[in-house]
């Protein structure tokens, strides 16, 4: 019970803890089937002894096939518990990635939205799963048991037991050592190794601009520096556990010469009987076994450590209330309201958005222009809820959109950011959201926005696969299609970054025609643009200057899209169109 006090205790500390404590049961039977071998682990030695003391004075046959046969018996159940034991683990991680990967899943993109690396966590799981299933953990198992050996040789006689504890402590120490010494030059070498990662992604996915513009040797050189920081971390670490194991390869080999030694010397004296001096041997190999094999794991085992940590820290929710789900018979269109909203970031020292305050009545339409730079596309994300460091509060029907459930709330929400981020697999796959396929609904998006004939144009029509960002396609196609999922199943709001930046003509004219078939499905609908001929048809244009709110343009009727409370004299009256 104390075990599962502490383990209850420490569960409090964390989302990823408490989950591992609801293993407790299998970690439990875990450990029953590590004493069971550990005691049968015996058996060698008793066996050892009855051959010793009893089969070589009797000189009895009887006798050493009844002990042979309990041997073999014992040694089958010890074989049996330990695969027993191996398969429970092997499962226990393979139930762990399965029941926490969907969640690291999403704080991966949580994380990704905040500008926070997040791509290693998939990395810091696997090592987890890998640790429950490694020899390290065996370790930790079978360490309690190291006390239990060192009192069964304290009945053969005192000094074996003595001599078994030096050589644990000093063993132990060796251990210590080297997790103070490996510590620093692993967690050096993680870091570096998930930057080279992160900067072989980036240039590799800009391969045709590095390589037209010769700018590859000095990526090269760039990389080369990287990857030998990396090295070197990893050399620190690796000799370091070099030297631990082969300081303990010389202690466990003069251990066991040493153990035979003093045996021996007990022998001569009569204390012990030859069999005893055999037994002794093995159960004190048996005692330093699991320190060994920590001290040759430590690597693994600090690297777990760190990856139990990140993982830890990433899952920790700020949001501890429970999500607020949207209902599906809502009604279309939706009532948005910005309150003292203000953007910051640790990379600035000044907000982003500052005192943004706004209301937008259910299927009123938006534009928003400003300078480069002035919060345009800060706003879109203030907006949709996903800005991370945002002070005030943006309400969604009433509700801050931060604590509504992102799942059901996003059928509802229509976006389409000014960098169009299209996904491997095919085109009606992203129209559809990579949802639940409806046909009809893929195919009114595409005609909505325009591109179904351009879509039937590609050899396999919506089953075309893009490649990974849409790479298939040109800027405007991309764009287009992108356009087509932020409309697709009528959502109550659309914000539109820049969705007309890569469009000809053609594609100009069909995004005013969604602009209007918003407007008439009373849509909310925001949108980023500098070209006046869409900004015509808002109900209200949106200037933001250093963000701020400079002014709300063109004339609006009572109930209409109109600032909200003290806007710090920055909002003068309404302007005409």
């Amino acid at each position: 019970m104390g075990l599962l006090s502490r383990i209850s205790a420490f569960s409090r500390r964390s989302e990823l803890s408490r989950f591992l404590c609801t293993f407790r049961r299998e970690f439990c039977t875990a450990l029953n089937f590590t004493a069971l071998i550990n005691v049968l682990m015996l058996t060698p030695t008793l066996y050892m002894l009855q051959i010793f003391d009893r089969v070589l004075v009797s000189y009895s046959g009887f006798t050493l096939v009844a002990v042979t046969l309990m041997l073999l018996f014992f040694l089958g159940v010890m074989s049996f518990s330990e695969w027993v034991r191996a398969r429970l683990l092997i499962r226990l991680g393979v139930r762990l990635d399965m029941e926490l990967n969907p969640r690291v899943f999403a704080r991966a993109f949580e994380l990704k939205n905040e500008g926070k690396e997040s791509a290693h966590l998939f990395g810091d799981l696997t090592r987890i799963r890998q640790f429950l299933t490694g020899k390290g953990l065996l370790a930790f198992l079978d360490a309690p048991w190291t006390p239990i050996y060192i009192v069964t040789l304290f009945f053969l006689h005192p000094w074996l037991s003595i001599l078994a504890i030096v050589f644990c402590l000093i063993l132990g120490g060796v251990a210590y050592i080297s997790s103070l010494v490996m510590q620093e030059p692993l967690e050096e070498s993680m870091r570096a190794n998930q930057w080279e990662s992160r900067y072989l992604e980036g240039k590799l996915r800009h391969a045709a601009a590095v390589e037209s513009m010769g700018m590859l040797g000095n990526m090269l050189q760039l990389w080369l520096r990287r990857h030998l920081k990396s090295l070197v971390c990893g050399r620190r670490g690796q000799d370091a556990q070099a030297r631990a194991q082969s300081l303990t390869r010389f202690v466990r080999l003069f251990q066991q010469s040493l153990s035979l030694g003093a045996g021996a010397v007990l022998v001569i004296h009569g204390e012990i009987s030859p069999g005893a001096m055999i037994a002794a041997n093995v159960l004190m190999n048996r005692a330093t076994h699991p320190i060994d094999v920590l001290v040759n794991t430590w690597r693994d085992i600090l690297a777990a450590r760190t990856s139990f940590l990140n993982l830890e820290a990433a899952l920790e929710n700020p949001f501890a209330g429970k999500p607020v789900a949207i209902a599906e018979n809502a009604p279309r269109g939706a009532a948005l309201r910005l309150v003292n909203a203000q953007a910051v970031s640790a990379r600035r020292a000044t907000p982003i958005l500052r005192d943004i305050s706004l209301e937008i009545p259910s299927g009123m339409a938006l534009g928003v222009v400003g300078a480069s730079a002035s919060g345009k596309s800060t706003l879109a994300r203030l907006i949709l809820g996903i800005w991370p460091e945002m002070e005030g509060e943006a309400y969604l029907d009433g509700v801050p959109v931060r604590e509504l459930e992102r799942v059901s709330l996003g059928s509802h929400l229509g976006y389409l950011p000014q960098d169009v981020e299209l996904f491997e697999g095919s085109i009606a796959e992203n129209i559809a959201r990579f949802g639940e396929m409806d046909a009809d609904k893929v195919i009114a998006a595409s005609r909505q926005a325009d591109i179904h004939d351009m879509i039937l144009r590609f050899p396999e029509g919506y089953d075309t696969q893009i490649g990974d960002g849409g790479r298939f396609l040109s800027g405007g196609q991309r764009q287009r299609i992108g356009l087509a999922r932020a409309i697709y199943g009528n959502p109550r709001l659309v914000v539109l970054d820049e969705p007309n930046a890569n469009l000809d003509d053609a594609g100009e004219r069909a995004l005013l025609r969604v602009v209007l078939a918003l407007k008439q499905n009373g849509t909310t609908l925001v949108l980023i643009s500098h070209r006046s001929q869409i900004l015509a048809v808002m109900d209200g244009v949106l200037t933001l200057e250093q963000g701020r709110i400079a002014r709300l343009g063109k004339p609006w009727p009572v109930g209409s899209i109109k600032p909200v409370g003290d806007t710090g004299g920055a909002l003068p009256s309404p302007m005409p169109a």
